[in-house]
């Protein structure tokens, strides 16, 4: 057996049905075989907006200094964010991915038979830049000339684009590898590693024009090149055609950080459901998983939401914290549980409740 090691770990529920499914994502932790050599410890912690309607603040201190000073990764839930101007509030993720440093947001689209949207096998990763773009959130309202004139600030840094950048890089190489140990038994052509760059240069100039040249410079690095690594680039509404009809050609797709976010949302359609896509948010040296689904209002309660987006992120946060093995049986668990198709909550078709999904994950743990 592994010398054992304790791993710290932050749960945020947050709002919605973000309490129901970070307490199968803790209980997922807890069942992986001991012989891993892996324990956990955890610290509940406050988010969202039900905490700021408590306490008039979204992301409370606490909160923060706990993960940057005690914690190895987190889980985060979800937020239900208003949807007119609240004042004070803003969106505690997007907080803490800036005071956490959290600059990649890592979010796989996989499918699985049997529930999936698109006829052919998808695996494919979306990595967004975390930190910067629309998402700095520098707006302003004023009159002029008699009109209402708002604006918001779009910021691109090199810097910034050169991190997600190698990020994108080293993960497609990464696949790459596990797809040549997966070879042994298949007869199929693998897939190149790939790198697809997707922006706005041809109408914004400084700003994509500044991501997709960073991002061609770096991943023209001889870490990259010498690795056969194949650098690609989509102007992103075309990105969002051709994800729609061919994306069992892509491999990882790296963006600024809305149009990550679209890409991300629109593609967990290929797979049937939000439900099954996870992210991570990761820094140097700290990952976040979070399921890219939201607070889901409409079934908070009903015992009916999907944890499958927050058990894949589990994998997802072990795989950025150095335990890959332990990441490999997540996947696997659930793999077989929708390979299997017995037990699919409602949003896959099905009929099984939150703790029947999870009790058959830990089961295949």
């Amino acid at each position: 057996m592994a010398a054992s090691r304790t791993l710290r770990i932050g749960l945020i529920p947050g709002d919605g049905i973000g309490k129901e499914v970070i307490p199968a994502g803790r209980r997922i932790l807890e069942s992986l075989p001991a012989s891993l050599g892996l324990k956990f410890s955890f610290v509940d912690l406050e988010a969202g907006f039900e905490t700021f309607q408590k306490t008039g603040v979204a992301l409370p201190d606490r909160t923060v200094e706990t993960l940057q000073k005690e914690c190895d990764g987190a889980l985060f839930g979800a937020v239900s964010s208003p949807t007119t101007p609240t004042k004070g509030y803003s969106s505690p993720i997007v907080a803490l991915r800036k005071k956490l440093d959290l600059y990649a947001n890592v979010r796989p689209v996989k499918s699985v038979a049997g529930t999936r949207a698109f006829p052919d096998p998808i695996d494919l990763v979306i990595v967004r830049e975390n930190t910067e773009d629309l998402y700095v959130k520098e707006e302003r309202t004023y009159e002029q000339d008699g009109d209402i004139v708002a604006e918001a600030i779009k910021r691109i840094t090199r810097s910034a684009s050169s991190r997600i950048a190698t990020m994108a890089g080293e993960i497609a190489l990464r696949r790459a590898k596990i797809r040549a140990v997966e070879k042994s038994t298949s007869t199929e052509q693998q897939k190149q590693a790939m790198v697809t760059i997707t922006h706005k240069s041809n109408v914004l100039s400084q700003t994509d024009g500044l991501f997709r040249k960073t991002c061609f410079d770096t991943l023209a690095q001889p870490r990259f090149a010498s690795a056969n690594l194949k650098v690609e680039e989509q102007i992103v509404d075309s990105m969002l055609y051709k994800l729609f009809i061919q994306p069992a050609y892509y491999d990882v797709v790296v963006g600024p950080n809305l149009y990550g976010d679209l890409l991300s949302d629109a593609a967990a359609a290929l797979v049937a459901s939000l439900g099954l896509v996870p992210s991570a948010n990761v820094g140097d040296g700290f990952a976040l998983g979070e399921p890219c689904h939201g607070s889901a209002p409409d079934i908070a309660g009903l015992g009916i939401s999907n944890p499958i987006a927050t058990i894949r992120s589990v994998g997802l946060m072990l795989e950025f914290l150095g335990q890959g093995e332990a990441a490999a049986r997540v996947y696997q668990a659930v793999d077989g549980c929708l390979l299997e198709g017995r037990l699919l909550t409602p949003d896959l078709g099905g009929k099984a409740g939150t703790e029947e999904v999870v009790g058959d994950v830990v089961r295949r743990l």
